[in-house]
């Protein structure tokens, strides 16, 4: 697989594909009565007959033909392929149809502003993030949660690359099947949106090749942008820090990702009050 050059029309096929063999007929209501069904999920006939479209043009869409369906159509497929808001974005996206506030050009400058807000949340760890996953901006905590960071390169200041390939950071997330299935759904309606970003592409090229957990789960085409949730840390020097997480999009800025952890408990505040003091004063 190369992810070089987005073909839409093809993922948009594959897409499709999958989202179709992933639905079960008894959810929808389907008569029993037809005939027995030799692969799994809905038939190409039955999503055409709920979107109110002809078997052909889905056919012609699973194919990967080059169609460009209508905003009305991509709305009617998604009502029919019962498709949540992430994976409807994501569909949008893949034909063309841009959703407000999404400009797919590329990843924006860093505001000085922005930049100074991250500094103010300590002692919070916080970083700003571009829809890549490039860190841009991050204060002195978060240097000191992530284990070798300040020892990165600039290339290598992506929260992706540092979950996948940085060897320090190899076991720092207690469930990383998670943490990868959550980043990769993000990271590929990203992809969607910026099908001109050369960096983005490349970069999941990248992960693909040298990394085997990615390239299972980047073939299970799941979309999902998550904006809050709970991690468990494993921090070589402090030990286990159970936080929580908050992304934020700055009005101005809807291409960036403000990204702040807060510890989750009171053994978690005293494990990340520990480490930057010790860090501070070595």
């Amino acid at each position: 697989m190369t992810t070089r050059t987005i073909d839409t029309a093809q993922e948009l096929a594959a897409f499709l594909r999958s989202r179709r063999e992933g639905l079960d007929p008894g959810r929808l209501g389907l008569p029993s009565h037809r005939r027995p069904r030799r692969t799994p999920g809905l038939r190409r006939e039955e999503v055409a007959e709920l979107a109110g479209v002809s078997t052909d043009y889905v056919v012609r869409l699973e194919q990967g033909r080059g169609l460009r369906p209508s905003a009305e159509v991509l709305a009617a497929l998604a009502r029919a392929l019962c498709l949540d808001p992430d994976e409807r974005d994501y569909l949008f996206d893949l034909a063309g149809h841009r959703r407000p506030g999404t400009t797919g050009g590329p990843a924006a400058d860093t505001p000085p502003s922005l930049a100074r807000l991250v500094d103010d949340l300590s002692p919070l760890p916080a970083m700003l993030l571009d829809h890549r996953y490039d860190i841009l901006a991050w204060n002195p905590e978060t240097a000191r949660l992530l284990p070798g960071f300040d020892t990165l390169p600039p290339s290598r200041r992506n929260a992706m690359w540092l979950c996948l390939l940085h060897p320090e950071m190899r076991g720092f997330y207690a469930d990383r099947e998670q943490t990868l299935r959550d980043g990769i759904a993000h990271l590929r309606a990203a992809w969607a949106a910026h099908p001109d970003d050369r960096a983005l592409s490349d970069l999941i090229a990248e992960f693909v090749t040298r990394d085997e957990d990615f390239a299972r789960l980047w073939s299970k085409r799941e979309v999902s942008v998550n904006g809050r949730g709970r991690k468990v840390l494993r921090h070589p020097v402090a030990g286990a820090i159970s936080v929580d997480f908050e992304i934020l999009l700055p009005l101005q800025d809807p291409e960036l990702r403000l990204l702040v952890y807060r510890p989750a408990d009171e053994e978690s505040r005293a494990c990340l009050d520990r480490l930057c003091a010790t860090t501070s004063t070595s």
